[in-house]
């Protein structure tokens, strides 16, 4: 009698676990990745304009748009920053998941949808979106057109002065022309400035100079499977601090990884995707 007692409890602990397990599976595959968070921060500029203070900066990254993430999702998270009415938008890089030119007319139908800034709106180039290996530059060509023609100033290694607040757009970091040196010495100092760079791993290049800021980044997706209190086994970077969230760099710079709007697989857990809506405020 004890020792079917015992099975029975095994069983059950079994099935219980089975279960957990299973409802687990789901929420990782079904729910986290389409649970978008939007995010409030603060984003303090040296020199920023008085009548931008309390403006607000949307940023979207890591789009994915392509065979494994719902455009339906896509849309509709543009619609809710539309609502929102961001004085900026930027995007930083990975607009697409690159398998074949079929992506190119699907970029064109989402980012008909995308939304933008009441005073601007800038984008920069993801690895992704150079294709296989990060050695397409064909690929880069036509995204780079898609995503102006769809109303957003691309910056790949350029500035862009708008509304009193000025944009360094850096090309990809894993990309054929990674080449910022040049325009960080020349506006690196300028007052009133925001980097935007795809890659967090950039920020430990020696290409900076004088620049002291923020640097707004993407490409890491938080991880996508964070477990509780540790951090995540896979980002696709080499300093493991480079993660999420805001982060403080040597020489009075600091950083902003987003978690992205996309996933390469779809599958999160404890990292949720994230539109950061940042409240821009004078520094000091």
């Amino acid at each position: 009698m004890a020792r079917m007692s015992t099975r029975r409890q095994v069983l059950q602990t079994l099935a219980v676990g089975g279960s957990a397990a299973l409802l687990v599976g789901l929420y990782t595959w079904r729910i986290e990745p389409h649970w978008l968070e939007f995010t409030y921060p603060l984003l303090p500029i040296a020199g920023l304009p008085r009548e931008l203070e309390g403006r607000t900066l949307a940023q979207i990254s890591d789009i994915h748009v392509g065979p494994r993430v719902d455009d339906a999702y896509v849309v509709d998270s543009f619609r809710r920053v539309q609502e929102l009415a961001p004085d900026f938008v930027v995007v930083t890089g990975d607009w697409i998941t690159y398998r074949n030119s079929h992506q190119f007319e699907q970029l064109r139908r989402v980012l008909a949808r995308l939304p933008h800034g009441r005073l601007g709106t800038v984008g920069i180039l993801g690895n992704h979106d150079y294709g296989f290996h990060w050695r397409m530059p064909e690929v880069a060509e036509q995204v780079a057109g898609i995503v102006r023609a769809a109303g957003v100033t691309l910056l790949r290694d350029a500035a862009f002065q708008v509304a009193g607040l000025q944009f360094l757009g850096l090309d990809d970091f894993w990309g054929p022309r990674f080449d910022p040196a040049e325009l960080l010495a020349q506006r690196g100092q300028d007052t009133s400035t925001i980097v935007l760079c795809h890659n967090p791993d950039a920020a430990d290049s020696p290409v900076w100079g004088p620049y002291q800021g923020w640097i707004l980044a993407g490409h890491t997706h938080g991880g996508q499977c964070k477990p509780p209190f540790l951090p995540p086994p896979l980002v696709p970077v080499k300093n493991k601090r480079y993660v999420a969230g805001e982060i403080e760099l040597s020489a009075n710079r600091h950083m902003y990884i987003s978690r992205g709007v996309g996933h390469l697989l779809q599958v999160r857990f404890n990292a949720r995707p994230e539109i950061p809506i940042f409240q821009l405020k004078r520094a000091g």
